[in-house]
């Protein structure tokens, strides 16, 4: 069992940026990927960035298109954290932010491809 907890949300003005951090629990996290999704009202929760665990070919990431340049997800396996580092926020980027992770090391995009979820963090740009 894994467990999540999303912080680092706020409110934040056009160009401005913000990191959301996870914390999770679990011994093996090293071997989850990890991903960002987002959530405005009325919409599907959607994806936005994924880490993969660790491989032999190291760690890969994925963006969704309109964050691509802008977002950057990383992890820290002696911290148990992953990060979404958001710069250049836009009014189009208020959600609430959700991390999730997947017994394996193989990052997706699919809500349904993912285990474990937190319970998400508020993000609010202004224009």
């Amino acid at each position: 069992q894994v467990q999540l907890v999303e912080s680092g949300g706020g409110l934040v003005q056009t160009g401005g940026s913000l990191r959301l951090s996870c914390a999770a629990s679990g011994r093996t996290f090293s071997t989850y990927a990890m991903g960002w999704f987002r959530q405005a009202p009325g919409k599907e929760r959607e994806f936005v960035a994924a880490i993969g665990g660790i491989g032999r070919s190291g760690v890969i990431t994925y963006y969704a298109d309109p964050v691509k340049g802008r977002f950057t997800i990383s992890r820290d396996n002696s911290k148990n954290m992953v990060y979404l580092q958001m710069n250049s926020l836009k009014p189009e980027d208020t959600a609430v932010y959700y991390c999730a992770a997947r017994s394996s090391i193989y990052l997706k995009i699919r809500t349904d491809e993912y285990d474990y979820w937190g319970q998400g963090t508020q993000v609010t740009v202004s224009s």
